[in-house]
């Protein structure tokens, strides 16, 4: 495990010509202090050749400047920027995140939680609050769950994006609905065509959604991330500078355990957690009788054990999976309904823990 020292002064290096440090940028691949060495591996990305030198030398400054640190060995790793430049690093690409104030991972780390309808509903919520308070056309939804791409159905897009300019240097125009800009492999491949890739070719589509797609200004970006903790969860991370996940389950058991392990992944890679979402939480019968159907407390035990807070418990309404079905989010459909009620609750209460640790500007 890493030395906290050492990421602590890790912490404190820029990247150069940002506000954000190596750490949170992913680009620390190893840190550790034995004996009074310290001993740290980075794997970084720039067309500039002074880049990898300021970096190594700012690294070492702060690493012997820590107690008990008696001399620093940096390793570091570097390659072309056209691979993988962080979010608005010379190198990328004009649509890179550069004009993106919050990006927000939607994880689950268990498939069949409903994370995807949940990203689609949260995102229609973020678009209402926004565009009342005077700031339209403001969010987005990146949809890189390559494998089951089901965004497009429900959010009620087909066709194609427009591309923009030519050549190496044209960017996809991310389509827009409900008021939130839309980009998903849904729009890229035959709806009967399966996506059979590997590793590398899930991270360079993750990185070309970041780096090469024009998303203009937005106040908030949703990520709906696939299941599991692999290749595109990490791409996405040395990718685009995540101010925060949100960690969607259901209350059951075999949801808890493995949303936990989702959690504790981003935590590892320094994404901090920005709450839970317990999804399906229950039904009410036409009596007014609320069931829990899929158990009791998951979410707020998951939240406590990560260290975070519960945003909110969504019903199991059959109103949700029709909007969807019909790419006609309930927010969007019945926007004066309970459900829709809780996402926008849970998009306020998003947003003002965003402002809070807002730390970085527009």
């Amino acid at each position: 495990m890493p030395n906290e020292d050492i990421l602590q002064a890790l912490r404190k290096v820029r990247y150069p010509g940002f506000s954000r440090d190596i750490v949170s940028f992913g680009l620390v691949k190893s840190a550790e202090l034995e004996a009074g060495v310290a001993r740290v591996s980075l794997a970084i990305s720039t067309g500039d050749p002074k880049v990898p030198k300021q970096l190594k030398d700012e690294v070492e400054r702060a690493l012997l400047a820590t107690p008990g640190v008696a001399s620093a060995s940096v390793e570091l790793a570097v390659t072309a920027a056209r691979v993988a430049p962080p979010a608005g690093a010379p190198g990328a690409k004009p649509g890179a995140a550069k004009a993106i104030r919050h990006s927000v991972a939607i994880a689950s780390g268990k498939g069949g939680v409903g994370k995807s309808t949940f990203a689609v509903n949260l995102a229609c919520a973020l678009a209402q609050v926004l565009t009342a308070a005077g700031r339209p056309g403001r969010v987005g939804l990146m949809d890189i769950d390559i494998y089951g791409p089901s965004v497009p159905l429900m959010m009620g897009l087909k066709g194609r994006p427009e591309v923009e300019g030519d050549g190496p240097d044209a960017c996809l125009v991310p389509m827009e609905r409900h008021g939130v800009k839309v980009m998903s492999m849904g729009f890229l491949v035959d709806d009967n065509t399966p996506v059979v890739w590997r590793g590398p070719m899930v991270m360079k589509t993750v990185q070309q959604f970041v780096q090469n797609v024009l998303w203009g200004e937005l106040d908030v970006l949703l990520v709906d991330l696939p299941p599991g903790t692999g290749d595109a969860q990490l791409s996405l991370v040395q990718t685009l500078p995540l101010d925060g996940a949100v960690i969607v389950t259901t209350p059951q058991a075999a949801a808890t355990q493995v949303a936990l392990k989702g959690g504790l992944m981003f935590q590892k890679v320094n994404v901090p957690i920005l709450g839970v979402a317990e999804n399906m939480s229950y039904f009410v019968d036409p009596a007014g009788q609320k069931h829990q159907i899929f158990g009791f407390g998951g979410g707020v035990a998951t939240a406590e054990r990560l260290g975070t807070v519960l945003l909110g418990q969504v019903p199991l309404i059959p109103g949700i999976r029709e909007g969807g079905d019909r790419g006609r989010p309930i927010v969007v459909g019945e926007p004066e309904g309970l459900p829709a009620g809780v996402f926008r609750s849970i998009a306020q209460t998003l947003l003002q823990g965003l402002t809070k640790s807002e730390s970085r500007p527009m």
